[in-house]
């Protein structure tokens, strides 16, 4: 009884709110529905039953859910079968002739292009594994500490200075044999060093006085083996190794 006689209450205070919504403009709409749901609430706290308990939590939720626009509903049932037609796929663009011609593909013709594909990509994985083969040992001629440095403080720009000298250098092939550079940082000198460790050439550093200050001089010279400069460059490599791509 102590349900019905909630239920009862509850419908006659729905009829005096739409009745006072129609009759007193000045209320909003957001006004009207705090005041159901705060009846809902108080109604849902002295409820015993659990079914009427059941309704009145339905109710409460259906207030607290916005009233959607046209908009809104069509989008629930936006997705296909229901909602907008979907873009044409690239196949349906496709010419019917193209597509045909395709599609008919002889197996063996199939076969041999899937085949040549496979080697031509064998051939690239295997030069690019060359490349960085010749890369790693260069690299393990530079010493630990010079690598450890040049790790730790990555400076590309700087590193790609001196690359483009000695690569240029390497690759002259007028009679000169000497390459002289001016670096008077010790820490930039020591990149110098690993550089010409890394393009297997020699480098060896002077001292002496100009105008009356220290002057460092680096001679860089090429050796007997020291061959084409690698296609991967030091900066190039330890991009690589950052990223992963390295071993």
């Amino acid at each position: 009884m102590a349900s019905a006689d909630l239920l009862r209450r509850e419908e006659e205070f729905y009829s005096s709110l739409f009745d006072s919504a129609k009759g007193d403009g000045a209320r909003s709409r957001s006004q009207l529905i705090e005041r159901k749901i705060e009846a809902l609430e108080d109604m849902a706290t002295k409820v015993s039953n659990r079914r009427s308990r059941r309704w009145m939590n339905g109710r409460l939720l259906i207030e607290l859910v916005p009233r959607l626009h046209v908009e809104e509903i069509k989008g629930l049932f936006a997705p296909p079968p229901w909602g907008e037609e979907l873009p044409l796929s690239a196949f349906c663009r496709t010419s019917v002739g193209e597509w045909d011609a395709f599609r008919s593909i002889d197996m063996d013709v199939e076969a041999r292009l899937m085949q040549h594909m496979k080697i031509s990509s064998e051939k690239t994985r295997t030069h690019i594994d060359e490349d960085e083969a010749i890369a790693l040992n260069a690299w393990r001629r530079i010493d630990c500490q010079t690598r450890e440095s040049i790790k730790r403080n990555f400076l590309p720009d700087l590193l790609e200075i001196y690359e483009e000298q000695v690569r240029a250098f390497i690759e002259d092939a007028s009679d000169k044999d000497v390459l002289v550079l001016n670096v008077q940082d010790p820490f930039q000198r020591l990149l110098l060093h690993g550089v010409c460790e890394f393009y297997n050439v020699t480098s060896k550093t002077t001292s002496s006085a100009r105008d009356g200050k220290p002057w460092k001089t680096t001679t860089i010279k090429k050796r007997p083996g020291t061959g084409i400069p690698s296609r991967i460059t030091l900066v190039s490599f330890l991009r690589m190794k950052k990223t992963g791509s390295q071993h």
